[in-house]
């Protein structure tokens, strides 16, 4: 099983619950991977400039509280 179209259809022949878990491994596999890619961003610096532009914006009092946000549609 080689390409993404045997893959589909390797999918479709399973169950119900052989596709939820197939997928909740699939989550867990993409959360992996953005974590261990934020990681390497941070080792070479590429969120320096987000960190300091938010620290900015707290010293300057440009931030509204989380629930804030949150609880205002």
């Amino acid at each position: 099983m080689n390409s993404l179209p045997e893959i589909e259809a390797a999918i479709m022949q399973l169950s119900e619950g052989e596709i939820r878990d197939l997928s909740n491994w699939l989550q867990e596999y993409l959360n992996d991977a953005w974590d261990k890619q934020i990681e390497a961003d941070a080792k070479l610096g590429r969120l320096d400039q987000l960190i300091q532009r938010a620290k900015a914006d707290i010293e300057a009092n440009r931030v509204k509280p989380l629930d804030e946000i949150l609880n205002n549609p």
